[in-house]
């Protein structure tokens, strides 16, 4: 998009597979749900809008003459294993044509309640759950931010090792992705980017506290993500009758 504050960078996110289930319904009806479901990040912080209604209005303008909802059930301070025990009633009871997962971040910022490995597990046991239904499934990934990298440890040695987990539990998020085969949104990779080769001040897209995303960075990620599914969907035929 020509009034993107951010280079959403396509070749970074385009997404691997296709979204079969969701471009489906955008040629065969009006009414299309989406479930956006993880922590923070999707319920949102400090007064700042999320992605989740972000999108819906992006992909509305998208797709004219569809009645997009995505739907929140983030819940601050979650995590993959509180999250999968809502998959009934928050995403599966829903049926949506897309759903959107978003994990990682607490593994790290809770890092002392959290294995790494033991949540790229649950991770997949969550998407072979999904992997069996009409629906598409997008993983999110970690925000590139400050705490996740260490920012408030101490000592060098405990920053380091920091930085080190937010990486291991990225990578593990990308290879349970692939191992699923279902498309990752890989926000940390394009935060990282914005900040170390775009320049954009990290102050800009990550608030006072270190961990959750600005008002700015909400709308850069949420272009970036509509970009991604644009080009995954292509175009779609006018709305049916």
């Amino acid at each position: 998009m020509s009034d993107a504050p951010c280079d959403p960078h396509l070749d970074l996110v385009k997404f691997n597979y296709s979204l079969r289930h969701f471009a489906e319904s955008l040629k065969r009806q009006r009414k299309i749900k989406v479930v956006a479901i993880g922590s923070s990040s999707v319920s949102g912080e400090d007064n700042v809008i999320p992605f989740p209604p972000r999108l819906e209005l992006a992909l509305r303008r998208r797709f004219p003459d569809r009645m997009i909802d995505v739907l929140n059930r983030g819940i601050g301070g979650q995590e993959a294993p509180e999250e999968l025990s809502r998959f009934d009633p928050d995403v599966i009871a829903e049926a949506p044509t897309l759903a959107i997962w978003q994990v990682g971040t607490n593994a790290i910022y809770h890092r002392a309640l959290y294995d790494p490995h033991r949540v790229a597990g649950t991770i997949a046991t969550g998407l072979s759950w999904l992997k069996g239904l009409a629906m598409d499934v997008i993983l999110m990934d970690l925000q590139y931010a400050p705490v996740l990298l260490g920012a408030q440890e101490k000592d060098q040695a405990a920053k380091e090792q920091k930085e080190k987990d937010t990486r291991l539990m990225v990578s593990l998020i990308s290879a349970v992705a692939t191992t699923a085969e279902v498309n990752l949104f890989p926000r940390f990779a394009l935060m990282e980017r914005w900040v170390t080769v775009d320049k954009i001040d990290q102050a800009k897209l990550i608030g006072q506290d270190g961990l959750h995303q600005t008002d700015f960075a909400n709308v850069c990620v949420t272009q970036a993500f509509d970009c991604a599914i644009g080009d995954a969907v292509g175009i779609v035929p006018a709305a049916p009758a």
